[in-house]
């Protein structure tokens, strides 16, 4: 049984070498059949792959033009808020330079009004102390 078998063995790999030298033509005739499924099975990944980038193209490009015209938009909101604040601060601005005027005249006029003050409160310690020698000199004639 066993020789059986290893002279089938022989015997047929005698006759795949043995056609394979004896026919060049079927040897080349299969190594083109091999390259063309090859070369099919390429050109059906290539094209899956060209679909696939095709799809892509199609649905970025859409995408990205969404995302262009969600910029401008907030590039026009972000500008019309920065034209809103400097015309704020300006206004600020003014406001502060009319508020730091107001106070050095309020200082001013309070300095004006504490001399007057002073003065006043001087005459009427000096009327006060007169008044008061009067009155004690008019006691004393009363009294005697």
């Amino acid at each position: 049984l066993r020789a059986g078998l290893f002279a089938g063995v022989v015997a047929a790999a005698a006759g795949e070498s043995a056609g394979a030298r004896a026919n060049p033509i079927r040897r080349v005739v299969s190594m083109l059949q091999l390259m063309q499924e090859k070369v099919a099975a390429e050109g059906k990944k290539e094209e899956e792959l060209f679909h696939r980038f095709m799809c892509f193209c199609k649905t970025g490009a859409k995408d990205l033009e969404a995302s262009i015209s969600a910029s401008e938009t907030r590039i026009e909101q972000a500008t019309a808020e920065l034209k809103e604040a400097q015309a704020e601060l300006e206004q600020l601005e003014q406001d502060l330079g009319g508020a730091a005027a107001s106070r050095e005249e309020a200082k001013a006029t309070l300095a004006e009004a504490a001399a007057i003050r002073e003065k006043e409160a001087a005459a009427f310690a000096k009327k006060s102390s007169e008044h008061k020698t009067n009155i004690a000199a008019l006691e004393k004639a009363i009294a005697a």
